[in-house]
């Protein structure tokens, strides 16, 4: 691999058109750049769950084989997204009674609130993936975003809860594992395109992200700069192409080029008089297709997609004054490319939208393919996977006049340190040994002091993936 010293992260998006894995890596100005993309055709995944392992397996080598020859580095830790019919969220509540009211509230109270909702008993087969704190209240005083600090002796919270099936998630992690890769992290896959595609500024003033893919379309509602609400709705692009083969009475690869080229939400525009041929098989005549009942089929599906989204929305609460979406909604995936999508949305919903980019958080000179709505959900992951580096370099990090080994880590029991030493320390280093020796004898205080910013809610996903190598 080549020697850098920026961090670089992999995201892997197993869709259930294509998988995408992108290297990427921040640039001095903060922004990413993407060093290398591949791409294979998704066999295997329908609706964003795996229901051929092999198949699976092999598209997934394939898109990282391109992916090495693009950057020029070796793939072995990759960030992947979660997605899928299995998905659903909770909103919950809950509380801890502190013993000791005179001192403040610290990490370990909210370590021991979030472990309770960790032990919600969920369905069978469910697990939790993903719990997300919405704001505190301390004794009777409420809409506190950070109550580490503060006094009080009755801590409670509201959280949104991401819950999937465990066969579904332990399949993909499978798929990964068997393709010669380590899941270093998982994360779901509309919180990954909202990274790439949302300001701050949209998250505080109130936005839905609505990624259509090509078996799913997800959905994250953020407020506040809180997220407040996600769904998976179990049909996408996928769909629409399936109603034009069968509608027009050809074949799916016909399909979905019709729907590319010339396909459009919006039946108004097209004349009866516009037509198409498209060849015919086997030496047959070419088939012509009229763009009018083209348009009509991709309208009634659309719209039918479109007013799920609504409903969901609905079921938030954004007709409530207080969770108002003043920012409206953003589209993304590969489905938000469709020729008048934005204008069925705002008709339908009466909400601002416009089509979500990456170009925010991208550095310049980047592929329009890149910064294209279909590669949201990639670009996302790969800035979780830079995330989850500079908070293990936050919590690691050395002095930079010291020898990097097992002993100037942070306090951790021994197999943990064994496991981070690949080598065993040479004759020539035993003297610096004896001296981080001596450094690791410093207060607990300073041992402890490289702690990543997020910690208390990244762990979870830490103990989510070491769930799922155990039942391997």
């Amino acid at each position: 691999m080549k020697k850098t010293n920026n961090k670089i992260a992999v995201g892997l998006d197993i869709g259930t058109t294509k998988i995408v894995v992108m290297v990427g890596q921040k640039n001095e100005h903060g922004k990413l750049e993407i060093i290398g993309v591949g791409r294979s055709k998704s066999l295997g995944v329908h609706r964003g769950v795996v229901n051929n392992i092999t198949q699976t397996i092999n598209s997934i080598k394939e898109a990282v084989a391109q992916a090495e020859s693009d950057s020029g580095y070796k793939i072995t830790d990759v960030t992947v997204g979660i997605a899928g019919q299995h998905i659903r969220s909770l909103q919950h509540s809950d509380y801890i009674t502190r013993n000791n009211f005179e001192e403040v509230i610290d990490e370990e109270d909210i370590k021991k609130l979030i472990n309770q909702v960790h032990k919600l008993v969920m369905l069978p087969g469910e697990e939790i993936i993903h719990v997300l704190p919405q704001e505190f209240k301390v004794d009777s005083d409420g809409d506190i975003h950070e109550p580490m600090g503060m006094y009080g002796s009755r801590l409670e919270a509201n959280f949104h809860v991401v819950v999937g099936q465990i066969t579904s998630i332990k399949n993909i992690a499978r798929c990964v594992k068997s393709a010669g890769l380590n899941l270093a992290g998982i994360t779901l896959e509309p919180i990954a395109s909202s990274s790439a595609s949302l300001s701050k500024e949209e998250k505080e003033a109130g936005v839905a992200l609505v990624d259509i893919g090509g078996g799913t379309t997800d959905i994250a509602v953020f407020k506040d700069n809180i997220i407040r609400h996600t769904s998976v709705i179990p049909f996408g692009g996928n769909v629409i192409s399936d109603d034009i083969k069968i509608g027009c009475s050809i074949i799916e690869k016909q399909a979905e080029q019709l729907k590319v080229k010339f396909g459009s939400a919006w039946p108004g525009e097209n004349k009866e008089t516009e037509i198409v041929a498209i060849p015919g098989l086997r030496g047959r005549e070419p088939k012509e297709i009229s763009l009018k009942k083209l348009s009509q089929i991709i309208h009634a599906r659309v719209n039918e997609i479109l007013e799920q989204v609504y409903m969901e929305l609905r079921h938030y609460g954004c007709e409530e004054e207080k969770k108002k979406l003043i920012a409206g909604i953003v589209l993304t995936g590969g489905g938000s490319k469709l020729k008048h999508i934005r204008q069925l949305t705002e008709y339908l919903t009466g909400l601002d939208t416009r089509i979500g980019y990456s170009n925010e958080h991208m550095a310049s000179g980047q592929s329009d393919l890149i910064n294209s709505p279909e590669y949201a959900t990639a670009v996302g992951l790969v800035l979780k996977g830079i995330e989850k580096l500079e908070e293990q370099e936050l919590y690691f990090s050395p002095k930079e006049d010291e020898e990097f080994t097992a002993e100037s880590l942070p306090t951790k029991n021994k197999a943990e340190q064994n496991s981070l030493t690949e080598q065993p320390l040479n004759e020539e280093k035993a003297d610096d040994k004896k001296v981080d020796n001596k450094k690791s004898e410093k207060p607990e205080r300073e041992q402890s002091s490289f702690k990543p910013k997020s910690s208390i809610f990244s762990k979870w996903t830490d103990k989510f993936i070491k769930m799922i190598n155990e039942t391997e």
